[in-house]
């Protein structure tokens, strides 16, 4: 068989991908990269999330926490309360608050006249990444199936991605002081688990979504409720949808 010039780059850009992608793994979680049974190809991972479902509970942020080692008082993924009285509803001024990230939940609401409701937030593992954009020296990519990762061994800690993320969902590690944030789960979800977060949420108010199969449940979700990304004016591509968002969310 006759290999062009133009096979040998594409072969090679692959190789060079799945070697970046082993690095990244085996640096952040200590896990091995990916094995053969699993083709990068064949998938595109994102998350449902239902803002109904949420209780606030906690159990997404320490599940996270203790899977991926994150140091204390920093966070892959947070939750957020937010409360709307009904005399500033029209004006959309809500009241957010997360203490320490809701790893131990939320202190008891007082009533009030109006609503209350929690918002999960994460890495919206986005396909059109401005964080992948400004890294001076590609530590950041977007792998073959959809995860936004960062290469540590590359990473130089400028904080340039930690700027240029509009979700503000990376932070640099007091100990590596290069950038870390939420893999997915990658070194889960490559074996064919789930992330940590979405398999301690006690409602299933968060679903890992593989939307290159077909047979996903993603697919119905999108067709038949209300689901948004945050910040859609920011045309990112994010991947993390949420099933009836309000408006007032930031």
């Amino acid at each position: 068989m006759d290999i062009s010039r133009r096979d040998i780059f594409t072969v090679g850009g692959k190789l060079l991908i799945l070697a970046s992608v082993g690095a990244t793994l085996k640096q952040i979680t200590g896990a091995e990269p990916p094995s053969d049974a699993y083709r990068l190809a064949d998938h595109w991972w994102g998350m449902i999330i239902d803002i109904d479902k949420c209780i606030g509970c906690g159990n997404c942020v320490r599940a996270c926490s203790k899977e991926n080692n994150v140091p204390e008082g920093f966070f892959r993924t947070w939750v957020e309360r937010y409360q709307i009285e009904d005399q500033i509803k029209e004006v959309k001024q809500p009241r957010v608050e997360s203490p320490n990230g809701a790893i131990d939940g939320f202190p008891p609401l007082a009533p009030i006249d109006g609503k209350s409701f929690y918002v999960p937030k994460l890495c919206n593992h986005c396909a059109d990444s401005p964080c992948v954009q400004v890294c001076p020296v590609g530590a950041t990519f977007v792998s073959p199936d959809g995860v936004v990762l960062v290469d540590q061994t590359y990473c130089l800690g400028c904080r340039y991605c930690v700027q240029a993320c509009p979700y503000g969902c990376r932070y640099l590690h007091p100990e590596t002081q290069t950038v870390d944030k939420c893999t997915l789960c990658y070194h889960r979800i490559t074996k064919g688990l789930t992330t940590a977060c979405c398999e301690n949420c006690p409602t299933g108010a968060r679903l890992l979504v593989d939307f290159k199969n077909p047979k996903d449940p993603v697919h119905e979700i999108l067709r038949t409720n209300k689901v948004q990304v945050l910040k859609p004016y920011m045309a990112t591509g994010a991947k993390v949808y949420y099933e009836n968002l309000d408006g007032a969310v930031r």
